[in-house]
This record gives C-alpha cells, sequence and structure tokens, in this order.
C-alpha cells in the first residue's frame, strides 16, 4: 500500500502537509521509525502528525502492539531532524524508549494520514494513571464549557490509562470505555489530530460519558444521578458520614477529616486501631496549613501523578478562622474556627499522608468556587476490609464495604486493574517510594542485564510482583498482604492482566527462600513444569537496589540488608545483615547478634517481649523501672522467662526491625503495636524531637576487635547499645534522647561495618535496602556518613526498600541471562 491508498481510520484524508518548494528538489529519503516506551494514548500520534507537517513531510503514522510506526518522506534534512525529535519533542506523558529508524525505497505521496491501529505480536508500554491536568480542569471550573462540572473530563494529557486498559494497542475498544459509543461532539474531537482529545481513549461529556450514582443504605427511594449524585455525597461527608468513592483504580472511604466522632467511626468500623489515615485537601494553600513542605515535596504534591507524601505537620494541624479550604472555597460556614485535621486522623503522628486531588470527582467533591461549604479536607484511604484488597467492582462495593460506608458515590467506567494510591516521602532531597503503585505503575525498570521471560512474586507483605524479559521488568500495582483468600485471588488475576499487557510468557517462576510463604506456595500451585527458584530475601533486597541503579553485577556491593523478617539459609530470622553481594549470591560479612524470638508473631505485636528477650541475652536485670517490664503483665513476664529458659517457641533472630521495637519499649515510646512498624516509626519520630545533636555520641554496638578467621561474619552486639540506655534512662533521661541516641548507635555501626567491608575486600559501593531504611532519619544519617568517607550509596529511588520492591531483586538473582 502506497500513500495515496485509501485510509478508513480516524485522521484518514488529512493529507494537508504539502512538501515546501525547497523540499522538493532536494534529495529525497523515506524511512520507516518504529518509537518504543510509553507512546499510546498520550497523544503521540498527533504529535507525529504535527511534526511530519511542520517538517513538509509526506507519509503515515500508526499504533501497533510494539508502539507507534510511521514512514516518513522528504528531504533528507528533515527526515533527519523528524527522528532526532520524536524522543527530544514528544508529547508531557510520553517515555521514549527509543527510535528505530531504517531506510526504505521511496512512495512518493503527498500527504501525511494516521492510519488505524493494528495488532499482532509484540510489546509496547501503557501509561500509568495520570492527575487531571491544568487544561482540563480549566474546562471543569468554566460554565461556559460544555465539559463545565463533568465528573470524567480527560484529554491526551491525563486520566486513565492502565486501570482502564483491556488489551492492546491502546485503544478505545480496548479499554473500559468501549461501552460508551461518542456523540457527535466527542467523536469530532476525537478524530480530530489538531485536538487535545485526538484519539484520547477515556474522552467522553455529559452527553456520551459514564454517569455518578449515590447509593445510600437503608434509602429505598430512586438514586440519585449525576450533580444530584454529587451533591448528595457532599452533604452526607458534611454531615459527618462516611462514603465510598470509586476512583480510578477502586474505592476510596472518605469523611470529614476535621470531624472527631467521624473519623473515630472510620477508623472503629474499619478495624484500624491507630495506624494513621492519608488526607485529600483541596489545594497548596490549604496543605501548607498542615505541613512544612519543601519545593521537591510540593513538586510530587501538584506532580502528575499525585501520590500519598508523608509530611510533617505544622501544630494545631491548620486550625484557625479562615484556615481555607478546597479549591476557590475560603471561609465557608462551619470549617473556619476547627482544625482541619482532628488529632484522631494520625494520632501521636509528627507526619501526615498528604494528597492532592487527581480526578475531577476529588475537586468536584471538595467544591468548585460558589459551591455550598463542604468539609476541606476529606480522610482517603482504601475501600477495603482490614487485610483485603481495595474494591473496584460496584456490586463487591455494596456488599464489602456494608458496615463501612454510610453510602456509595460509585459510576459506571468499570476498573479493570486495582490501583492503591503510591505513598512516597522526601529522604535527603530525593523521592524515597514506600509504596509504588498508581501514577507508577506499570511503567517498566530499565534492566542492566537481559533476563529470560520470568514471573517473580515477591513476599507476603506489601505484595507487588514482576514479570520481566529482555532488557525490562514490570513490575505490578502494590497487592498488598498476602493473607486472605481475596488478596490471594486479586494477586492471580492482576498476574494475568499484566502478562497479557506486556505479552511476557514466563519460563520460570522466582519465589523467596521462605517455604510458608503464601506467595511462593502459589508459585509452586501455578509452576505448570516450569522451574521455580527460590532466592534467600535479603539477597533479593540488594539485588533490587543494584537493578535499579543499573549495576550488571560485575562488581560486588556492600550491601546492607535491614528489615523486620526474612528466612536465613541456617533457617534463623534474619534481618540485620550485612552482605558482599552480587547476582549469583552473596557472603554474610555480618549481622546483629542472634537473640530469641519468644513466640514469634506476638513478639513481633508486643515489643515488650522483645525488650525483654533483649535485656536477657545482654545480661540485664529486668528491673520494675523499665518501661518495657512494666508494660509486660506479671503472669506473662513469669511465663516469658520460661519460655526463654527452655528455648520454647525462640527461634533465633538477628532482625533490625526487631531491635528497634525492642528499644521503642524499653525507652517506653511503644509496648504494643496495631500495625506493622508502628513502634519503630514512633521511635524515629521520638528521635526526630530530641534536643539539640545528640545521636553522634552516646551509644555503641560491640564488634570483634579483629576480623574473625576464614569467612566467619562478624556479629554486632547491641548489649552495649542496651546497657547505655538503661543508664540513661536509671538517669531521667527521656524517650527522646534514647530514641535519637539509638539512631545515632546504627548509623555508627553501619559505618563501621562497611569500612571494614572494604578494608578486606576493596569494595567501596554501598547498598541501603530493606524496610527499615524507609526511616528517612536513619537512612540520611547513614547516606552521609558513607559518602563523607568516599563511599557510593546506593539508595532506593525507584522500587521502595521494602518487600515492595522485593521481586524485581528476585528476578535478578534468578533469571538473568548469563553470558556463554
Amino acid at each position: 500500500m502506497t500513500d495515496t491508498d485509501t485510509d478508513t481510520g480516524a485522521g484518514a484524508g488529512t493529507d494537508s502537509a504539502v512538501a515546501p518548494p525547497g523540499a522538493r528538489h532536494a534529495s529525497l529519503e523515506r524511512r520507516r521509525v518504529v518509537v518504543h516506551g510509553v507512546v499510546q494514548g498520550v497523544g503521540f500520534r498527533p504529535f507525529v502528525y504535527a511534526l511530519a507537517s511542520e517538517l513538509g513531510l509526506t507519509g503515515w503514522v500508526t499504533n501497533n502492539a510494539d508502539g507507534v510506526e510511521t514512514e516518513v518522506e522528504g528531504a533528507l534534512p528533515d527526515v533527519a531532524a523528524f527522528c532526532r525529535r520524536l524522543a527530544s519533542d514528544a508529547p508531557p506523558l510520553a517515555i521514549v524508549e527509543s527510535v528505530e529508524p531504517r531506510t526504505v525505497p521511496t512512495a512518493g505521496g503527498s500527504g501525511f494520514t494516521i492510519r488505524p491501529s493494528a495488532g499482532g505480536g509484540g510489546r509496547t508500554l501503557v501509561s500509568p494513571d495520570m492527575a487531571t491536568c491544568d487544561d482540563c480542569l480549566a474546562e471543569l471550573a468554566d460554565p461556559g464549557d460544555r465539559r463545565y462540572r463533568h465528573p470524567f473530563i480527560s484529554c491526551t494529557h491525563c486520566g486513565p490509562r492502565f486501570t482502564v486498559v483491556t488489551g492492546l494497542p491502546y485503544d478505545r475498544a480496548l479499554t473500559t470505555m468501549a461501552g460508551f459509543p461518542l456523540c457527535a461532539d466527542c467523536a469530532r474531537e476525537y478524530a480530530d489530530p489538531a485536538d487535545r482529545r485526538f484519539h484520547a481513549q477515556p474522552v467522553a461529556c455529559h452527553a456520551c460519558g459514564p454517569r455518578l450514582t449515590l447509593v445510600t443504605r437503608g434509602s429505598a427511594g430512586p438514586r440519585p444521578t449525576g450533580e444530584d449524585a454529587l451533591a448528595g455525597a457532599r452533604r452526607l461527608l458534611a454531615a459527618g458520614a462516611v462514603v465510598a468513592v470509586k476512583g480510578l483504580g477502586g474505592y476510596h472511604l472518605a469523611c470529614d477529616a476535621s470531624d472527631p466522632a467521624a473519623v473515630q467511626t472510620l477508623r472503629t468500623r474499619k478495624n484500624r486501631g491507630a495506624k494513621p489515615f492519608a488526607v485529600m485537601a483541596g489545594s497548596l494553600e490549604t496543605v501548607e496549613r498542615l505541613v512544612f513542605t519543601s519545593p521537591l515535596e510540593r513538586e510530587l504534591l501538584l506532580g502528575r501523578r499525585r501520590p500519598v507524601v508523608l509530611l510533617r505537620r505544622r501544630d494545631g494541624s491548620g486550625a484557625g478562622p479562615g484556615s481555607g479550604s478546597g479549591s476557590g472555597s475560603r471561609g465557608r460556614a462551619g470549617y473556619g474556627p476547627r482544625s482541619l485535621v482532628t488529632d484522631g486522623v494520625a494520632p501521636g503522628s509528627p507526619d501526615l499522608g498528604v494528597l492532592m486531588p487527581y480526578t475531577p470527582v476529588h475537586h468536584l467533591l471538595l467544591g468548585l468556587p460558589g459551591d455550598p461549604a463542604g468539609p476541606p479536607v476529606l480522610v482517603m484511604t482504601s475501600g477495603n476490609r482490614s487485610g483485603e484488597p481495595i474494591v473496584t467492582d460496584d456490586e463487591e462495593a455494596l456488599v464489602r464495604l456494608d458496615g463501612l460506608a454510610d453510602a456509595w458515590l460509585t459510576h459506571d467506567r468499570p476498573v479493570r486493574v486495582p490501583c492503591d494510591d503510591s505513598v512516597v516521602r522526601v529522604c535527603a532531597r530525593q523521592e524515597l517510594p514506600v509504596r509504588r503503585s498508581r501514577g507508577y505503575a506499570p511503567l517498566p525498570v530499565a534492566l542492566p542485564v537481559e533476563v529470560e521471560p520470568a514471573l517473580a512474586v515477591g513476599g507476603d507483605l506489601k505484595n507487588t510482583f514482576c514479570v520481566a524479559e529482555g532488557r525490562y521488568a514490570w513490575l505490578s500495582a502494590h497487592v498488598g498482604d498476602m493473607d486472605d483468600l481475596a488478596t490471594l485471588t486479586a494477586f492471580e488475576s492482576a498476574v494475568g492482566q499484566l502478562s497479557e499487557l506486556t505479552s511476557v510468557t514466563p519460563r520460570l517462576l522466582v519465589a523467596d527462600l521462605h517455604p510458608g510463604y503464601r506467595s511462593g506456595q502459589w508459585a509452586d500451585r501455578h509452576a505448570e513444569g516450569r522451574p521455580v527458584r527460590r532466592v534467600q530475601h535479603h539477597h533479593a533486597h540488594v539485588a533490587s537496589a543494584m537493578a535499579e541503579h543499573g549495576l550488571d553485577g560485575s562488581v560486588p556491593v556492600i550491601g546492607v540488608a535491614f528489615d523486620g523478617t526474612g528466612y536465613g539459609d541456617d533457617g534463623a530470622v534474619w534481618g540485620g545483615e550485612v552482605l558482599l553481594a552480587d547476582y549469583d549470591g552473596f557472603r554474610r560479612f555480618a549481622h546483629l547478634a542472634y537473640v530469641p524470638l519468644p513466640g514469634g508473631d506476638a513478639a513481633v505485636r508486643n515489643p515488650y517481649r522483645m525488650a525483654l528477650s533483649q535485656l536477657r541475652a545482654a545480661g540485664l536485670p529486668w528491673s520494675d523501672e523499665l518501661p518495657c517490664v512494666a508494660a509486660c503483665p506479671p503472669a506473662e513476664r513469669r511465663l516469658l522467662e520460661r519460655q526463654l529458659d527452655r528455648g520454647i517457641n525462640c527461634v533465633p533472630t538477628s532482625s533490625m526491625g526487631r531491635l528497634f521495637d525492642a528499644v521503642a519499649s524499653l525507652a517506653g515510646v511503644c509496648h504494643r503495636v496495631e500495625y506493622e512498624a508502628q513502634a519503630a516509626m514512633e521511635l524515629e519520630h521520638a528521635a526526630l524531637t530530641a534536643a539539640g545533636d545528640i545521636r553522634s555520641s552516646g551509644y555503641r554496638f560491640g564488634l570483634p576487635a579483629a576480623p574473625r578467621p576464614g569467612d566467619a561474619p562478624w556479629s554486632a552486639d547491641p548489649a552495649p547499645v542496651l546497657a547505655a540506655a538503661v543508664e540513661d534512662l536509671r538517669a531521667g533521661a527521656d524517650a527522646s534522647t534514647v530514641a535519637a541516641r539509638f539512631h545515632g548507635a546504627v548509623v555508627s555501626l553501619v559505618h563501621e561495618v562497611c569500612r571494614a567491608a572494604r578494608d578486606r575486600t576493596g569494595l567501596a559501593t554501598v547498598a541501603l535496602t530493606g524496610g527499615v531504611f524507609c526511616n528517612a532519619l536513619l537512612t540520611s544519617g547513614c547516606a552521609q556518613r558513607l559518602e563523607r568517607d568516599g563511599f557510593t550509596v546506593l539508595r532506593h529511588r525507584t522500587v521502595p526498600p521494602n518487600d515492595g520492591g522485593l521481586a524485581l531483586g528476585q528476578l535478578m538473582v534468578a533469571a538473568r541471562i548469563r553470558p556463554s
């Protein structure tokens, strides 16, 4: 087919681009170019059309399963400029991974056309869901625009992508918008290459798009729709109700963040314990009344991805008259004098998880200018029961969220892929991912070496999995904790969906070494004759950090892997590890001294049990004046003593996470936990409140005077740290002093051990990884100390240091193709 043949797709016949006179007498060149990357659903074809027209080139462009394919013909300098500018001038949401041109015979023609998408095998990259862009927000608030207050306004530069895709190439027929035929006005925009909504697959308007519906518990009357549904939801939120709000990747549970009763109701119904909620505020002005922000934190809050950003709270949580509210609704009656965020939102925490609206529904819920008064800040937490995955199906939401929500603000656009909010924090002026999900998934991680087609199933906490082939790995959105059937079902569905989108057919499965992990058991059940390879937990953590920094594994690194639990090669519970590692293997250079983990999960839920175990191992008495001893009931104390004497249900552990728990209880900061890492987080918060810079003095771990013979690892003894902490407490020191000095001791330990490893091996690159390094105080302290001493420090910036990044490391260890 030549360029003059008839095309039937959008853009056919738009042969208005005629080569300028100067080009017609120059030597002609024709190239076929394939562009790989995130290039579908992001305005790439109209960009190509406009670029070719500007340069006076003829040809065509289409989507296919590999990406975007185009042919251009014209003067050689113009064709070369076209190929160069495909990457340099790409649309805002595009990520161009490669541009592959090849010369083909000239064919003539008089214009440039946009051809229909082509199917077939291959691979392209799907864009994550993106926040509503400024142009759409302006239309949303403009009474003269036909999409004024349209709850699903979007364009090529924003809106749902990953969560609505059902297949490739990315066209409307292969999204959950397929059931919404375009009206005449939207169809004209969709077919016009000069329009911002050209081939924007979720495009719609009031006449042809999805509809909001409000379902109220116990109401037998007609269900309000459209603007009435939205207004009803806002009234319910203002009255203290809990409303389930359907978003891009599933449901949220929302309530007025300033209403103590509403927040407590949600906390009780969800069995949330003391775990902090995230909040959504409608403007940066409101956010800055609640928290302190840096330039990078403001960039994260206002960017296209819109994660939850963990920020330091201001005293008073924005209380006071005129404290503001959502966009355009300042000074609303009933919301001036009281705190914008009640203390029950994040009890005892100096940090607040904050996100900005990222869908039109969020903006409308918080209010446009002139709207009636409503809550200026909303609690926004995942719509699920404790331990279950986020709810996406509408009928299921009415059942699974019954008893949690008073009403449901839903709509009829299906969610294809569950996708929780991402969570990040800023640590030493760099973004640190805590949960990588909406806005980030399914962007691939470029790999430093090739891997065979594989599926790595991750761990059992904060599960994400990973599929990979060649030089790319695709990490899933956050799945959750693999402790119930609903999560396992969601995991299996997500595996199938991501494998289909990436065209990866795994020939190998990879899992954690722990025999009891449900993720590993799932891999065994679904192997279907394929090998299942097991990777040690902390080795995977170190490999994950190496991979995201592009290390090919030819030189080992010093891997500092600190977390709560990981199955060790010797059957013990590891978690305070310093490994000399590459992708092929690891050697344990040092670890925390083993202590008994009395009662397993009971010790995790009750940090005072770990404190008493650590005191006993250190030869320190259980004195009644110590907070951890006082917290343990006398009967349990006697039972615990017998348990430790006899070694009953006392697996040895080297876990740094458990040591943080023990010190938190010893200092009187936290004795019982209601959510994962609560004690460690509260200990970090206590350290941050210490007067002066006392972190660099006071406590030191015990280390051998000289390296042990052979390959026997060092054992770092926390006994001197515990003894110094006990002495401080008896002298009247407060918890913040103990917490700060403990953090300083861990930083010094990391530095000392890494120096010893460098002295013995010559290695000078350190990877800081594992869930304990979500602690910004510890991470920044270690990085600064090591960098001052000449080390290269690898910190996580693409995948989380916790188990949410584990699958990437599993994959690199097990699936790497080794040179022959």
